[in-house]
């Protein structure tokens, strides 16, 4: 499976998390499941076949939640369609709205797509505000997938709070602070001091490391920590003149300039050979990072990562995604109802055990395995406790239908800026010369 994200998107693998004592590493996933159910099958006895499209991994197959929801309804079956890259899956997604045809029953769709498929495909998706109460997530995540109309079109699934991965060796052979609270408190004036710290390990680094991955990930932390990003409120793309990008782009140029980064772009192999050689010594971790970092690090890393806290006093978000049900579907009342089930507090606490995702039902945040989880590859670090803090005070993020083209252009071009030494104002130029020619 290749792991590829669009502004957040979904390429992750499962990462042992624990209430209590260690448990066995994180699985590695070889292949993605892609059943090809019938999305309409039914037969004298009434019984049902549901559907269920995504991309990368939701969890639910790890959970065993499709094989427990048969249990619990025995007339109904599920089954998993399931596309590697969400960069393939979203394209042939439109093409099977615009021709109605050959739709799932429950589609899933990444938060960087949602604003679009909001602004035009709503019409085609049952409103699930008539079967979840919205109240139950998050509030900005229910708004994310609101329409016009007032129907809400997706549930949420996951969402990606931010925090900092580090390691706890390097750092010490740096003559950094190694304990979780004194590196929150070394970076909480922000990512100016992020790059300060970046800074003082340089000095001292240990040879042939780097002080961070990339600085296209701080630049996406950056970023996610503002409530207006790349548009404004009434649908005008902003991102030439938005406060947020600025700052972020002026933070990355700085972190190419003085070379703090390995440079690679998170995910291609490049980025994942430096994992498993150890030369990284920080990454910027949304919740679904960590099972990265875990899978690509391998057992010879356990115990020298931690996570604290993200730089600065505000909240970011990078990622999450959302089910939704298709109108067209022959079982719309069952696939609602699967997706409450799905995305209710104790299925969503389930697939954090499993893979290691964040739950956006506010409800789960108080069952023990989520409040109580710790996990053991970095140093038993509380990942309940530090990503359900950072969740509950994230700021509501205006969203645009080209987030993910916008997000993911100015990210190959910081990674220009760190791999071959453009000019920043060079690679401004070459951004949004190219976005803008994207989104017309």
């Amino acid at each position: 499976m290749r792991i590829t994200r669009t502004g957040g998107g979904r390429g992750r693998r499962a990462v042992a998390v624990t209430t209590t004592v260690l448990t066995a590493s994180a699985l590695l996933l070889t292949g993605c499941s892609s059943d090809d159910g019938d999305s309409d099958a039914s037969d004298s006895n009434g019984n049902i076949t549901l559907t269920v499209a995504d991309y990368g991994q939701f969890g639910y197959k790890e959970a065993g939640l499709f094989e427990k929801y048969h249990k619990l309804h025995p007339n109904i079956t599920v089954k998993e369609q399931t596309t590697a890259n969400e960069e393939d899956y979203y394209p042939k997604l439109l093409q099977q709205l615009n021709s109605n045809s050959g739709l799932a029953d429950v589609h899933g769709i990444e938060v960087s797509r949602i604003k679009e498929v909001v602004d035009t495909q709503a019409s085609k998706f049952a409103d699930l505000s008539k079967t979840i109460d919205v109240n139950d997530w998050v509030s900005w995540k229910a708004k994310q997938a609101t329409a016009k109309d007032g129907s809400v079109i997706g549930a949420g699934t996951d969402i990606g709070p931010m925090s900092l991965c580090y390691r706890r060796d390097l750092f010490e052979k740096a003559g950094l602070p190694t304990d979780r609270e004194e590196v929150a408190k070394a970076v909480e004036g922000g990512w100016e001091d992020y790059i300060k710290l970046g800074e003082q390990y340089k000095k001292n680094a240990p040879k042939g490391t780097y002080f961070m991955d990339s600085a296209s990930a701080m630049f996406n932390a950056v970023v996610s920590s503002s409530s207006e990003q790349y548009y404004d409120p009434d649908g005008k793309p902003i991102y030439k003149d938005s406060a947020a990008v600025k700052k972020g782009w002026d933070l990355a140029a700085e972190v190419a300039q003085k070379k703090l980064s390995q440079g690679g772009h998170q995910f291609d192999p490049p980025w994942q050979q430096e994992l498993r050689k150890g030369t990284i010594a920080t990454v910027v971790c949304p919740a679904w990072m960590a099972a990265q970092i875990q899978i690509y690090s391998g057992d010879a890393y356990k115990g020298k990562w931690d996570i604290t806290r993200a730089p600065g006093t505000t909240a970011a978000n990078w990622g999450g995604s959302f089910l939704a049900v298709p109108k067209s579907g022959k079982h719309v009342k069952e696939a609602m109802e699967l997706v409450k089930w799905l995305t209710a507090p104790e299925q969503q606490a389930e697939v954090f055990k499993a893979i290691g995702v964040f739950p956006s039902n506010q409800g789960a945040y108080e069952l023990d395995s989520v409040k109580n989880a710790k996990l053991p590859y970095f140093n038993d670090a509380p990942i309940g406790q530090i990503y359900a803090e950072e969740a509950k005070s994230i700021p509501e993020a205006v969203l645009g239908p080209k987030d993910g083209i916008i997000k993911d252009t100015i990210g190959k071009q910081i990674n220009n800026m760190e791999q071959r030494g453009t000019k920043p104002d060079d690679a401004w130029k070459a951004a949004t010369e190219t976005i803008d020619k994207a989104i017309g």
